[in-house]
């Protein structure tokens, strides 16, 4: 194993590893979510493997359940996972000479948290063995404790107890890695805007207000972003 890519890994691990406990609420709501949705063991597990992405799986676990159109389902999970294709040509550079399995894999185990921890500092490093040791330990540690969190969910879906709110604990690990994302004045009017539209829009059928809430925000970051010239940091 190359040295700088050890290096790499273990400084990309320790700054992750504070904020990987935030994922165990959310896959184990999700892993409930599924087996509640009255997806079989295997089914649930397999979808979470292939998707991983919580928030895309809870997000279309409703419209499914309730029959909705593919294409309801599908624009829903592509508007869900919008800010990856945000996130992908935000951190991309850091990939441009490495082989393209690598980045292909590096895209698989991309999540918020890997993103918001790791991007500053791997942009920076000269070294590609380090950068990708530096953003590849995280990730993998990242989809191991996501899978097996939501397989104890899926496994667990009857006997959980219901006072432990788990969903609240989900919603606070989500706004910790919010909160970390949002270093500018476009992000933060981006993520109020998106913020109140999808609590004022609740109520819309087949859940369409999470769909014109993300559109609202990503609109209201375009114009902050052109009042602001994107370099407005926020206090």
């Amino acid at each position: 194993m190359n040295p700088r890519f050890r290096d790499g890994a273990k400084a990309g691990f320790a700054a992750f590893l504070p904020l990987s406990v935030g994922l165990v609420p959310w896959a184990l709501v999700t892993g409930v979510a599924l087996r509640s949705a009255g997806l079989s063991m295997l089914e649930a597990m397999g979808m979470n493997v292939i998707v991983f992405a919580g928030v895309a799986q809870i997000g279309t676990l409703p419209l499914i359940v309730s029959g909705a159109p593919l294409w309801l389902i599908g624009l829903t999970a592509l508007a869900l996972n919008l800010r990856f294709v945000i996130f992908s040509a935000a951190i991309a550079r850091g990939f441009e000479d490495m082989p393209l399995r690598r980045r292909l894999l590096a895209g698989y185990l991309l999540i918020d948290g890997v993103f918001a921890v790791c991007t500053d500092r791997m942009l920076r490093e000269p070294d590609r063995h380090f950068r990708f040791g530096y953003y590849i330990a995280p990730a993998a540690w990242g989809w191991v404790l996501w899978q097996g969190f939501v397989f104890l969910g899926v496994v667990g879906a009857d006997v959980l107890p219901r006072d432990w709110s788990l969903e609240f604990m989900a919603t606070i690990a989500l706004m910790v890695i919010l909160v970390s994302l949002v270093r500018q004045r476009p992000m933060l009017v981006a993520a109020l805007v998106g913020g109140l539209a999808s609590v004022g829009l609740r109520d819309m059928p087949l859940q369409l207000g999470v769909i014109v809430a993300i559109v609202l925000g990503i609109g209201a970051g375009f114009v902050a972003h052109h009042r602001f010239g994107g370099s407005g940091e926020t206090d």
